[in-house]
C-alpha cells in the first residue's frame, strides 16, 4: 500500500508534540510538511518547538510559521496547560532556527497543488487551512480529507459549549467545514477517555528510546497542569488521535453527521453543532479503543531512537 501524504498543521503543544512524532516515524504516513499555528501559546513559541522536534526526530521537512492571529478574533493562548514556552517539560539541545520562508498558508498551498492526493491534519486553531483555502479554491481538488482534533458532539473544555482548537477561530473552522472537503473530526467526546495515567507513564520510562524519554518527562508536566487547572486526574491526550486515526482507522468508529459552527459572538461561540441528517459533511468520531491507542503510541516511541 502506498503511504498517505499529510500536512499537519500545529500549535505545538503537548498533544501536538506526540502526533508530529507518530507523523515522523509511522511507516503508513508520509510528512510532506508542517505548519503552525498561535494556539497553545504564541506563533513564534509554537514555531520554535515545532522546529526542535523536527529536529529531535531528525526530520527534514519545511517548516512554516503560520497566522499570529485568528482570522478575526483576538488572539487566545493556553499556558496553564502548556507552560510558558508552549511545551514545557523537555529541554531540547540549541539548534538552529531555520524556517520555510513562506507564510504558513502558502506552504499549505503550493504543497497541495505539487501533489495529487494529500489529507491535511489540523491539531490546533484552523486557521493556516481556511487562509489557504480563501486564498487558491483549487487546492481543493488536492485534499482528499481534512483530519481535526476539535469540536464535540456533547461539552466543551473552555466553555460549556465550546472547544479551545475552534473556539479559537470559529470563522476558520467554519470556512472548513464549508469547503467540500471530506471531513473527519476527533472531538472531546472521545479523545477525553484517552487519559494519560501513571501507569502509562510508568510503560512509556520502560521503553527507554529517545522517544520515550521525550513523552514522559512531557506528559509529567501535562499531567500536573491538568491537576492544578482542570482538577483531571490525568491529562488526556487529544491531538494524536487525528494522526492514529490514519494509522490504523479501526481504532476508532465514526458516524456521519452534519456539523455546523457557530461563529456568534455568543457564549455558544465556537460550538460544533452535529447532527444526524440526510445531509453531511463530516465522519465524527464517536468512540475509541483506548488499548490499540496506547499500543501505537508504545510501537511508534520504540521507533523513535
Amino acid at each position: 500500500m502506498s503511504k498517505i501524504n499529510i500536512i499537519l498543521d500545529c500549535d505545538p503543544g503537548h498533544d501536538d508534540a506526540i502526533a508530529l512524532l507518530l507523523s515522523c516515524y509511522s511507516d503508513k504516513l508520509n510528512l510532506l510538511a508542517v505548519t503552525t499555528s498561535s494556539g497553545n501559546q504564541t506563533i513564534e513559541k509554537t514555531s520554535k518547538n515545532a522546529l526542535n522536534l523536527l529536529n529531535f526526530f531528525n526530520k527534514n521537512v519545511p517548516l512554516a510559521k503560520g497566522s499570529p492571529t485568528p482570522l478575526k478574533r483576538k488572539v487566545m493562548i493556553c499556558p496553564e496547560i502548556h507552560g510558558e514556552s508552549g511545551l514545557d517539560g523537555f529541554i531540547f539541545p540549541n539548534y538552529e532556527e531555520k524556517y520555510d520562508s513562506r507564510e504558513g498558508y502558502q506552504l499549505i498551498i503550493d504543497t497541495l497543488l505539487s501533489n495529487e492526493h494529500v489529507t491535511v491534519v489540523t491539531t490546533g486553531p484552523m486557521t493556516n487551512l481556511a487562509k489557504a483555502i480563501l486564498h487558491n479554491r483549487e487546492i481543493l481538488k488536492h485534499i482528499d480529507e481534512i483530519v481535526l482534533m476539535g469540536g464535540s458532539t456533547g461539552k466543551g473544555n473552555i466553555t460549556e459549549y465550546s472547544e479551545f482548537n475552534i473556539l479559537v477561530d470559529p470563522e476558520a473552522a467554519d470556512i472548513c467545514f464549508k469547503s467540500g472537503v471530506p471531513l473527519r473530526m476527533l472531538g472531546l467526546n472521545v479523545t477525553r477517555k484517552i487519559l494519560v495515567r501513571e501507569k502509562i507513564v510508568e510503560e512509556a520510562s520502560k521503553i527507554n528510546t529517545k522517544g520515550s524519554d521525550l513523552f514522559v518527562k512531557l506528559m509529567k508536566v501535562f499531567n500536573e497542569n491538568q491537576r492544578s487547572f482542570f482538577s483531571l486526574e490525568a491529562g488526556p491526550l487529544h491531538d494524536p488521535a487525528t494522526i492514529i486515526s490514519l494509522i490504523d482507522p479501526t481504532v476508532f468508529t465514526f458516524e456521519d453527521m452534519l456539523v455546523e459552527i457557530d461563529t456568534s459572538e455568543s457564549e455558544k461561540a465556537g460550538q460544533t453543532r452535529c447532527k444526524k441528517s440526510t445531509i453531511t459533511n463530516c465522519k465524527v468520531a464517536t468512540s475509541v479503543d483506548i488499548d490499540k491507542y496506547w499500543e501505537i503510541i508504545f510501537d511508534h516511541l520504540r521507533r523513535c531512537k
